[in-house]
């Protein structure tokens, strides 16, 4: 879980320095306070959609939570960079265990409004029950590997590598390898700001 303890101590770092308590961001972000409790102390493995929720609170981008640097010009992310430790979150599913590592591809160019991603996806276990998510925004996915589902709305896409899928994330949705097998896809989320 190691970057993921990053994630929870900024969060509560930004939320200090802005003065909010656990309870105002629960309200206005509409997530529970528990919840915002354990993803302070690192013990939730976070989805997308509560941390686009409290990035929206605390008036950052989404990135501020997975960065340290401030480059303004263009950024290269090697190879051995993009493999390195990822940050988990949970495939939202009632069981809430680590679903996907999230390598990112820009966390050292400041002021971006897409958010790159190569994400590793872990098979999903026989009759996962999950919950769609909705947040503000646009993502862009591309299989590198493997067999993907995505949930969208009322329906249900199957891509396989070279499969691409564009849409609007504030329609319901959720992504999962399919067939009990892991994937590896390219990941390209926006969120205004």
């Amino acid at each position: 879980m190691g970057n993921n303890k990053i994630i929870g101590a900024k969060i509560k770092n930004i939320r200090e320095s802005k003065q909010l308590s656990i309870e105002e961001v629960a309200e206005r972000s509409g997530l529970g306070i528990q919840q915002i409790e354990r993803i302070e102390g690192n013990l939730d493995f976070p989805s997308l959609a509560p941390l686009i929720k409290i990035a929206r609170v605390l008036g950052v981008r989404l990135g501020t939570f997975l960065d340290d640097q401030a480059e303004l010009g263009p950024v290269v992310c090697r190879k051995k960079d993009s493999e390195a430790d990822g940050i988990g979150f949970t495939n939202n599913a009632t069981q809430g265990h680590k679903h996907m590592d999230y390598h990112s591809l820009s966390q050292d160019k400041s002021g971006r409004h897409m958010e790159p991603f190569l994400i590793e996806i872990a098979p999903s276990e026989e009759g996962e029950d999950f919950i769609l998510s909705t947040h503000e925004g646009e993502e862009f996915i591309y299989v590198l590997s493997g067999i993907v589902e995505i949930n969208y709305g009322k329906n249900t896409y199957i891509l396989e590598e070279g499969d691409s899928i564009y849409y609007d994330s504030i329609v319901a949705h959720h992504v999962h390898a399919a067939a009990d097998s892991r994937a590896r896809i390219l990941g390209v989320i926006y969120t205004p700001y």
